[in-house]
This record gives structure tokens, C-alpha cells and sequence, in this order.
């Protein structure tokens, strides 16, 4: 038995690629068609995901810009990258809808989550762009506060990494993987999921998250399994 209604949080660093910068197309195609088969399943799909590929707020706040005008430039950036999957998706035929939280009538609907709701029903794909719309708030939140608005399954958080580990396992090799952990373990353990404004958002909610590797081909369409063991599933 699958989920039914997923969000799928994709950080923009995954959209690189091999690149040091910007947006890979080879990548991008592929996350696109790995979405295209959970489509095909019947799953509904929503999806958030970061601009860091092409600019970070904070990095903006350390050079000496203000934080508010960073904050609204990295969330600009979201939107490119929205546009961009969205491009890849509809490439493959599959029906999507842009929603953004900045209004910009002339490339994407505002989100209004009924209609969100009504495209995902529908079986289109709902891309979430210019996260909160608000500034000091991560793509992280947007990801949380979007899927408790649509009454989401789940989150699904796709990293380049297999899921939540005791320690950095690109640093430290005897780090070892979590197969699932609660929420007040997490808390405890100071472990890293998700900002804390996005996980506590998500525990006073009830909403669980799943962290797995998204660029291991055929991952997402397991991952949607309940009983996958894909991944480390943040549970109550």
C-alpha cells in the first residue's frame, strides 16, 4: 500500500548535478521522470524546492546585503528553479501547475491551497515556488507549512544521501543509519532533518518525513511503499 497525497522537498544543490553552478539538465530530466512514474502509480505529487543552486540568503546576509532583500532574492530563486521542473515534467507529458507564495500573474498561479488541492485530485503534479513568501523562513518550512495545508501523507526530503545517520557519513565512517527514529529522538539527539521551524511544524502536526537518496534511480517510486526501506522515516 502506497501513500496517496506526498510532498517531495528537493533541495536546489540537487539540481547542479556534476556543476558547480545553476541548473543540469541531464539531472533535472531524471528527477522528472522518476516523478512521472509515481504519477503513473496514482500518487498524488506535490513538491517544494530550494534555490541554493543559484542563490542562498544567508550567503547574501554574510557579504553584507540585508537580510529581508536576500531572503526575497533566494526565494526568486526557488522560482527558477520550479520553472525549470516544471519545463522538464511537461517535456514527458505530465500536467503540472506552478504555484508561488510572490505573485507573478504572468508565470504562475498564487498558491490558493482549494485550487492546489482540486490540481492534485486531478492527478497534475503542484509545484510550490517563492517558498513562505515571507523572509527569515527556509524552503525547509515552505516544504512543511505547504504540505499540512494540503494534508499531505508524508514529506519526503530527497538528499544525496541514504537517510538520517548518527553522524555525517561523508565525514565520519563509522556514522550509522537510522531505519527509523521518532521525533523526540531527534530532538535529543540533536540530529539533522530539517530546520527546526520545519520540524517542529511537522511534529505538532503529526506529518512524518522520510530522508532518502533521491538520485539513486528508482528510489522515489520506492520510497512511496509504506513498508519501503528506503530511506529513514521520522515517526510519533
Amino acid at each position: 500500500m502506497s501513500y496517496k497525497r506526498i510532498l517531495l522537498k528537493l533541495s536546489g544543490e540537487a539540481l547542479m548535478g556534476n556543476k558547480q553552478f545553476g541548473i543540469d539538465n541531464d539531472r533535472i530530466a531524471i528527477y522528472a521522470k522518476e516523478i512521472k512514474e509515481v504519477v503513473e502509480t496514482g500518487v498524488q505529487v506535490a513538491i517544494v524546492i530550494g534555490g541554493g543552486n543559484i542563490f542562498r540568503g544567508i550567503q547574501a546576509v554574510e557579504g553584507g546585503m540585508e537580510r529581508t532583500q536576500g531572503d526575497y532574492m533566494g526565494m526568486l530563486a526557488t522560482v527558477i528553479n520550479s520553472m525549470a521542473l516544471q519545463a522538464a515534467l511537461e517535456a514527458i507529458n505530465v500536467e503540472t501547475r506552478l504555484q508561488t507564495a510572490i505573485e507573478m500573474k504572468e508565470i504562475a498561479e498564487p498558491f490558493i491551497k482549494r485550487k492546489a488541492v482540486r490540481h492534485l485530485e486531478k492527478g497534475r503534479v503542484v509545484i510550490f515556488g517563492a517558498g513562505t513568501g515571507n523572509p527569515f523562513f527556509t524552503t525547509d518550512t515552505a516544504a512543511s507549512l505547504r504540505a499540512v495545508e494540503i494534508e499531505a501523507d508524508v514529506i519526503l526530503k530527497g538528499t544525496r544521501v541514504d537517510g538520517i545517520y548518527t553522524a555525517d557519513p561523508e565525514k565520519d565512517a563509522t556514522a550509522t543509519k537510522y531505519a527509523t527514529v521518532t521525533f523526540e529522538e531527534v530532538y535529543q539527539k540533536g540530529l539533522s532533518v530539517m530546520d527546526m521551524t520545519a520540524f517542529t511544524l511537522c511534529n505538532e502536526n503529526k506529518l512524518p518525513i522520510i530522508v532518502f537518496d533521491m538520485n539513486t534511480p528508482g528510489n522515489l517510486k520506492k520510497v512511496i511503499a509504506k513498508d519501503s526501506k528506503i530511506g529513514t522515516l521520522v515517526e510519533f
